[in-house]
């Protein structure tokens, strides 16, 4: 049996326009398909290069999650990406700064005790001032076991 193609179905090439458009956009088997995105549209582009190590693995994960490729990176990058994503040279800084500011911190209790016991040499020191000083000192325990539980934190964090 064979097939033989006849012109008079379709409607001529430069034929009557009216006809050309009937039959192609009144059919709706012809204009269906993905409705256009109004919001989320993914218009931009990222070109990334693997090594042959880590292109296997990502093909590994794709098979074994059933996922593809660009939902499996879309994923590990963006999910709790501002949380896990740290700078470096911020993380640096900052933790210079609070290294600086505990160094401070001990100096000026050094002199204070320097100072209490100068005085309590010389019998001038006051009970009232003693019961301030272990108040304050008090306080300042418990801010540092808060900046050794933070940099804790820090530390698991960033071994991952």
């Amino acid at each position: 049996m064979s097939f033989c193609y006849t012109k008079s179905l379709l409607p001529p090439p430069g034929g009557d326009k009216k006809i050309r458009n009937s039959f192609f956009m009144d059919d709706p088997k012809k204009r269906s398909g993905r409705p256009k995105l109004t919001e989320g549209k993914r218009s931009r582009f990222i070109n990334v290069r693997f090594t042959e190590e880590e292109f296997q693995t990502v093909s590994d994960l794709e098979k074994s999650l059933g996922i593809t490729k660009t939902e499996l990176i879309r994923m590990r990058v963006l999910t709790h990406a501002k949380e896990t994503l740290i700078s470096s040279k911020e993380l640096i800084r900052y933790l210079d700064s609070v290294g600086a500011e505990l160094s401070r911190i001990g100096n000026n209790i050094n002199q204070l005790a320097r100072h209490a016991n100068s005085l309590k040499l010389k019998g001038g020191l006051n009970p009232s001032v003693i019961a301030q000083f272990n108040l304050l000192f008090e306080d300042y325990i418990l801010v540092q076991q808060s900046v050794e539980t933070a940099l804790r934190k820090i530390v698991r964090v960033t071994r991952h």
